[in-house]
């Protein structure tokens, strides 16, 4: 059994903009348009969309998408977040995709591919991650010396040495229901931005032998965040991208057949 919970309560100040931040629109549509379409894509039991700022314009825009609205009273981190949605999942035994709501590029395939990876590897966790040229702020991915994932660390908290990494926390998450909501009891708020940190989870699971996972997705612009005017700009741009990449073969066919 698969569930969803999709993060959409973050401020997005930096779009300065009135607006719900995963409401402004990539390519005409609101981004967590796409993401509710990749992920219904899956057949999940339920998708839990946790609201916050300018939660009555997300509810509004959503109220026809069959989707359970969870409030995340206090922005007190992504930990927080996602335990903000426990309650519709009480005696949920499956797994959970935790998905951020400004990844509009995420495709069905690729969580497809992340979920057979969890299952393959029997994990507790499993964390899409991607390689950047500019990992910028993005949280890092610590593995070990075999090349097994050891923690995340949030580039708030990250030394200059950890910065150097180039490997990425995507913020997708696979979870193992039974293990998720016990380990987000035991996150603490002991970190730079005094929030609790569901990259935490790792870490407490770890401490518990659990097995984590990671697997690095095929296409970096899948894992783009949208926070800014800027990037999502960007989006648009690898959005448009990949638009005329899947057209070429059908262009392609289409000439040799009017030959």
């Amino acid at each position: 059994m698969l569930g969803v919970i999709i993060l959409a309560a973050g401020a997005g100040k930096r779009m300065k903009s009135d607006k719900a931040k995963v409401l402004h629109r990539l390519a005409g549509r609101p981004m967590v348009d796409y993401v509710i379409e990749t992920v219904r894509k899956l057949q999940p039991a339920k998708i839990a969309v946790v609201v916050g700022n300018r939660m009555e314009q997300v509810i509004s825009h959503l109220k026809g998408e069959r989707v359970i609205f969870c409030v995340q009273e206090r922005q007190r981190g992504t930990a927080d977040a996602v335990l903000s949605a426990h309650g519709p999942f009480m005696g949920f035994g499956g797994q959970i995709i935790v998905i951020c709501g400004d990844t509009p590029l995420l495709r069905t395939e690729t969580i497809e591919a992340l979920l057979k990876h969890h299952i393959d590897k029997t994990a507790s966790a499993t964390v899409l991650t991607a390689v950047l040229d500019d990992p910028a702020q993005y949280g890092r991915i610590i593995r070990d010396t075999s090349g097994n994932l050891e923690r995340i660390v949030e580039f708030a908290d990250a030394d200059e040495e950890i910065r150097a990494i180039a490997e990425v926390n995507s913020g997708t998450y696979i979870f193992e229901a039974n293990d998720l909501w016990p380990a987000l009891e035991k996150v603490d708020m002991d970190n730079m931005q005094g929030e609790f940190y569901l990259t935490d989870v790792i870490e407490v699971l770890k401490k518990e032998n659990k097995i984590v996972a990671a697997m690095a997705a095929e296409d970096n612009a899948e894992i783009l965040g949208i926070n800014s005017v800027e990037q999502l700009k960007q989006a648009e741009k690898a959005l448009a991208a990949r638009v005329a990449k899947n057209l070429k073969p059908l262009l392609e066919y289409q000439l040799q057949e009017g030959r």
